[in-house]
């Protein structure tokens, strides 16, 4: 895999992922007073399967839990499918049923 390095641009409102510098991906986003929005993924074709698009939603997704303060709601068909394919995130959406206790 690349090494892939996400960073949050928030006057753009989206999470950028660079490799060796150059803009390879980002999450376009939209934020409220409790939910961070996701609207629209992209990857450039020229780093299609090098692992930008789980670097990109796996860092977004971290961020938002590691705040604590907001729910997300997955409008961007990449970022639902990719919770979908990561169900230890399926929490951190607004409207899901909180994770059961563990034993």
């Amino acid at each position: 895999m690349t090494d892939v390095v996400v960073t949050r641009n928030e006057d753009e409102h989206r999470w950028e992922a660079r490799v060796d510098g150059a803009l390879a991906g980002f999450a376009e986003y939209r934020q409220t007073d409790e939910l961070v929005i996701f609207t629209h993924t992209q990857v450039d074709a020229s780093f299609e399967g090098q692992g930008v698009g789980t670097a990109l939603a796996r860092h977004a997704l971290d961020e938002v839990f590691d705040e604590g303060t907001h729910k997300v709601m997955p409008l961007c068909p990449f970022i639902k499918g990719w919770i979908r394919r990561h169900p230890e995130y399926v929490p951190l959406v607004h409207g899901a049923p909180p994770a059961p206790l563990a034993d």
